[in-house]
């Protein structure tokens, strides 16, 4: 295995669970996020692996964001042609916060179960929030990309990402309240 692929191997395996965790924010289903981040992943792989390493996170993030995007337009589409009430996730599946940020919650069981409500409060809170915000709050505060990173990775401007970062900040904080003081 050459070092390229060993390094975008790396980067992958880095990205996996924070990337799956977003789009299962933002699609609502388990199997569809991981279709999401496989697509993603594959897409980087193929068209942009050549591309230099420090662009691979605002590239695939793009991706990710794009593929979240055409499936909530195709689900969209079939609801039309489909449904005439509303439409039900059927994926009662509960994710582990925990897991996709392992290592911050105490073993305690007291505590597990305040940071497991608290955790669920969150996931709840960021699912509500306009997918600009979204995309956004999770792009900046849980990837730790740069604004001007963030700005590639949503086809915006600069400007764009700070107002819909401090949106979502102030949402995420009347939301949010005691559980997150």
């Amino acid at each position: 295995m050459s070092s390229s692929a060993a390094a975008m191997n790396q980067f992958l395996a880095g990205i996996e669970k924070r990337a799956y965790g977003m789009a299962r924010i933002a699609v609502g289903n388990s199997e569809d996020a991981l279709d999401i981040v496989q697509n993603s992943m594959l897409m980087l792989v193929r068209k942009y692996a050549h591309k230099p390493e420090p662009e691979w996170a605002p590239i695939f993030y793009r991706i990710l964001q794009n593929t979240i995007t055409d499936f909530h337009r195709k689900r969209a589409r079939h609801r039309k042609l489909f449904f005439r009430g509303s439409f039900r996730d059927s994926d009662g599946e509960a994710e582990d916060v925990a897991e996709l940020h392992a290592g911050r919650a105490s073993d305690e069981p007291e505590r597990r179960s305040l940071l497991d409500a608290a955790s669920g409060h969150l996931m709840d809170s960021l699912a509500a929030l306009p997918k600009r915000q979204q995309q956004a709050f999770m792009l900046r505060a849980w990837e730790g990309l740069s604004v001007a990173d963030t700005a590639t990775s949503m086809r915006c401007s600069s400007g764009s990402v700070k107002t819909h970062y401090s949106r979502a900040v102030h949402r995420l904080r009347e939301l949010l309240g005691d559980h997150w003081s």
